[in-house]
């Protein structure tokens, strides 16, 4: 039953979107353009597509369609419309893991040359190899996210630096020493192991995407310290079915001295939980080993142009103005969302919002991709029924578990 309903749902919302614009003539007046983007609830994606239009100068009319806020249902829609040569779709918001899969495809426009320069200059790394595939742009980084290290400042005089410490430091807390991280089978469990693997060392794939890698010590620390938070008595009962959203309001309650998440938790504990947000600190992700540092997955939105899309050359140009400075600096102001320009964290209004700017800045500079390949939903889903749930993981047994399931995924096609 619960298939059968995901199923109408998509099925209702792939007709709801079909009949809201697909095939619509072109209005009167300037070419119309469609973001198809998630809906983001602060009202910044508006202002900024109301402020491109403005500076267009009658060139264009830029208009949101909403998408989900659940990232599958998201690239299940955009995938059977693109697939079906939808010329409605001019820009896409799109999540950073989808850059290979669309390029490969042929659903979005590589970025011209010039075009491009202007639109990687003073990006911050990370975010900018998010967009990239075969070298070259594919999408131009708008905003982006990682997870940082969030503790209770009345529990932790110093923050962990290593997993094994975050954990024997949770256990001699006791009640109130619980650790919240995404444990459910989905993608946020795919950002905990490949993060955990980069951080020992290893990869999921080589480094040209083709060949599996998972090389068995990396693989095997990574799976044992995932393995041991399941089984820590300070891992959270819920564990196996967590998401970022359980974690964050966990920790809001006050059971927790520790949370891995993204950068949204902070405005969510000021304005719901603002004695825990007084006690709330904020650290680099714990590294693998002593000295060996950590990398953390990237996240965010990018905007692609289109490959149907009947103004690609207007396309491109509004999606410049979307990421732009100006318009980087509405979503951090309304949406507390992450800018993909470096100067910007060192900006005073930024840094306010942001007082972890220079923490998030150097977790996005090294940050770690998940495998760029067409096939990674297919890969993502192989690591998550390999590794669920946490406590039942065997190091030993589950690397080579996770190889095959992995050798299996790339195998496939991987488009919907």
């Amino acid at each position: 039953m619960p298939v059968q309903s995901a199923r109408i749902r998509v099925a209702l919302a792939c007709l709801v979107l079909w009949l809201s614009s697909c095939g619509q003539a072109e209005p009167d007046g300037p070419p119309l353009l469609r973001w198809y983007v998630f809906k983001e609830q602060s009202g910044a994606f508006e202002e900024a597509a109301r402020r491109c239009t403005a500076a267009s100068d009658g060139r264009y009319r830029l208009e949101l369609a909403d998408l989900p806020t659940d990232a599958d249902l998201q690239r299940e829609l955009l995938v059977r419309r693109l697939a079906a040569r939808d010329v409605d779709i001019d820009l896409i918001g799109m999540d950073v893991i989808w850059t290979a899969e669309f390029a490969e495809a042929g659903w979005i426009i590589p970025w011209p040359a010039e075009q491009a320069q202007s639109v990687r200059d003073g990006r911050i790394a990370g975010p900018v190899a998010s967009a990239m595939y075969r070298g070259r742009l594919w999408a131009a980084p708008f905003t982006t996210n990682t997870q940082l290290l969030w503790y209770r400042t009345d529990r932790v005089a110093t923050p962990p630096a290593t997993w094994d410490a975050m954990i024997e430091q949770a256990e001699s807390i006791g009640e109130g020493g619980r650790i919240q991280a995404q444990g459910e089978r989905y993608e946020g469990l795919s950002v905990l192991f490949v993060s955990l693997l980069a951080s020992a060392g290893g990869s999921v794939l080589d480094a040209g995407g083709e060949q599996v890698s998972l090389d068995s010590v990396p693989t095997r620390r990574a799976l044992a310290l995932m393995r041991r938070l399941g089984d820590s008595p300070a891992s959270d009962p819920a564990l196996a079915s967590s998401r970022e959203d359980h974690t964050r309001l966990a920790f809001e309650s006050g059971s927790s001295a520790f949370m891995l998440n993204y950068t949204y938790v902070w405005p969510s504990a000021q304005a719901n939980a603002p004695e825990i947000a007084e006690r709330m600190g904020w650290a680099r992700w714990p590294a693998v080993d002593p000295g060996s540092g950590s990398r953390v997955t990237i996240g965010g939105i990018n905007i692609g142009v289109g490959a149907h899309s009947r103004h690609p050359d207007l396309a491109f140009d509004a999606a410049a103005c979307l990421v732009s400075e100006r318009n980087q600096r509405l979503a951090v102001r309304l949406g507390g969302l992450p800018p993909t320009i470096a100067a910007l964290y060192d900006d005073a209004e930024i840094r306010a919002i942001f007082p972890f700017a220079d923490i998030l800045r150097d977790t996005l500079v090294d940050a770690v991709q998940r495998p760029p390949t067409p096939v990674y939903s297919d890969i993502s889903i192989a690591i998550g029924r390999t590794l669920h749930p946490l406590r039942e993981i065997d190091p030993e047994r589950d690397a080579v578990r996770l190889r095959e399931a992995v050798a299996r995924a790339l195998g496939s096609e991987g488009l919907l």
